[in-house]
């Protein structure tokens, strides 16, 4: 495990996996024929955004206590400063 310890291997999917959850989650939870684009553009000027944006950071910090616990502390980082940028916006948006 010593050998894929690498903060990118952890950054790359922190920055993926919460676009890969919101993605499954409109298409699952979100009634409407909207593709997923034109969802994001009806949603962006409110607050249900901000909310979305948070809970897809979720499964982002699943992956960092999953990660920390099995002392892979670089890809646990990457994956928390991947989530970053989707928990400053939400905050802006919240607001």
């Amino acid at each position: 495990m010593e050998r894929f310890n690498h903060f990118l291997y952890g950054f790359i999917p922190g920055l993926i996996l919460p676009v890969l959850f919101m993605w499954v989650y409109l298409n699952r939870f979100y009634p409407g024929d909207l593709t997923f684009l034109e969802t994001m553009k009806q949603l962006y000027p409110g607050v249900i955004l901000g909310k979305l944006l948070l809970l897809s950071i979720m499964p982002d910090l699943l992956f960092v206590f999953v990660f920390y616990k099995s002392d892979s502390f670089k890809i646990a980082t990457g994956m928390m400063i991947g989530a970053m940028p989707y928990f400053i916006s939400s905050i802006f948006m919240l607001t």
